[in-house]
């Protein structure tokens, strides 16, 4: 029996989502939130409407990530922060991990010494590995990583296929 090939890039060339992603790694985190749109933009509900057909839904999308990024950008941190608040013990995992491995660092490579107590920096690490990888798989981080990218994915995706182009813009493409 064959196998079943699924052509990655003609589904997300529809989306054009190579592009999109490339100006996140260009440029200082500044100049990523510049063009912030106002709130009152991004939440205008005069502009939102059922989109006729696909090929209309898609032109949103297309449209919308680019003039709304910064604010998606927004709402996946928020998504972000709020799914770290709501599982404990995966904040408490990762802020153990990175302040351990900031303390070990601080070390300098010389080894601790408390009382008749030594450890290299190796032990430190193995130690630090040992406590954190079991506390970090009890915390579920797959499941909050794909709790993320699903509310994420319906928050944006939805906004940009149901938020309509402004006006200027609708005509725009359309030979006169």
């Amino acid at each position: 029996m064959s196998r079943i090939q699924i052509p990655l890039d003609v589904l997300t060339s529809r989306l054009n989502l190579g592009d999109r992603f490339q100006g996140l790694r260009s440029g200082p985190l500044s100049g990523r939130f510049s063009n912030l749109r106002p709130v009152s933009e991004f939440l205008d509900f005069k502009r939102l409407s059922k989109p006729a057909n696909f090929s209309e839904m898609q032109s949103r999308v297309n449209y919308n990530l680019s003039h709304f990024s910064s604010n998606y950008a927004v709402v996946f941190a928020m998504l972000s922060i709020y799914a770290l608040l709501t599982n404990w013990l995966l904040l408490f995992d990762i802020i153990l991990v990175v302040a351990g491995m900031f303390l070990i660092g601080r070390l300098e490579g010389r080894d601790l010494q408390i009382g008749s107590f030594r450890a290299t920096s190796s032990q430190l690490y193995t130690g630090l590995l040992i406590v954190a990888v079991p506390l970090g798989l009890i915390a579920s981080p797959f499941s909050t990583l794909l709790w993320l990218i699903g509310a994420s994915g319906v928050a944006i995706l939805g906004h940009a296929s149901f938020m309509d182009k402004p006006i200027d813009e609708a005509f725009s493409g359309e030979a006169v």
